[in-house]
């Protein structure tokens, strides 16, 4: 039995979309969490050793990290084709994607959202380097492997659509955003992720 832990409208939203995706037969067990403005606390039912999501568990397996876990699910629904095989030529790039993604693209937009970008040089040229190489795949795209559609792009294009805002005008990246969205199962996640904190507190 798959079971996804999951606050509404955090990170791990992107992984109720690659349930979606997938087709996977997984129980969202929504939880609490403690959240940068203060609100929300550690959910004692979140089997997660830090109180964070996402969480996975497979029969008493447990998984943590966004892209540990998305690559486990992936790694379960193979003839959803958002993965690639060990030993298949595909395989060694969209696992860089993933890595990146959370290694490298993640930590370069939160400098820019905090600031560091504008005041340390190296946070600068991270982000810079981080943004060029993200466009120059989807100029090849439409997306980031070429013509298919995999889990990278769920995880990092769920990041390039929650940090528009902090990243250039760019009709590529709109027009990326937009591809995204236009999923189906995009749609089915929204309706799936639960009521926004705010709303949830005041239930």
């Amino acid at each position: 039995m798959l079971t996804l832990f999951h606050a509404p409208w955090s990170r791990s939203s992107r992984l109720v979309w690659l349930v979606e995706e997938l087709g996977a037969d997984c129980r969202i067990e929504y939880c609490d969490i403690r959240r940068m403005d203060g609100a929300g606390a550690a959910d004692p039912k979140n089997p997660h050793p830090d109180g964070k999501v996402p969480a996975l568990l497979h029969d008493g397996a447990l998984i943590t990290e966004s892209a540990a876990v998305a690559l486990y699910l992936t790694g379960l629904h193979p003839e959803a084709g958002l993965g690639f095989p060990p030993g298949a030529p595909e395989r060694g790039p969209l696992l860089t994607w993933l890595f990146w993604g959370t290694g490298e693209f993640e930590p370069s937009l939160w400098n820019k959202v905090t600031g560091a970008v504008e005041a340390d040089a190296y946070a600068k040229a991270r982000y810079d380097a981080a943004v060029t190489r993200l466009l120059e795949a989807l100029w090849e795209g439409p997306w980031l492997m070429g013509d298919r559609f995999t889990v990278a792009d769920v995880l990092i294009g769920s990041t390039v659509a929650w940090a528009r805002e902090h990243l250039p005008e760019s009709p590529v990246l709109d027009a990326y955003v937009e591809r995204l969205a236009s999923r189906p199962a995009h749609a089915r996640a929204i309706a799936r992720d639960g009521a926004p904190p705010q709303f949830a507190q005041a239930s």
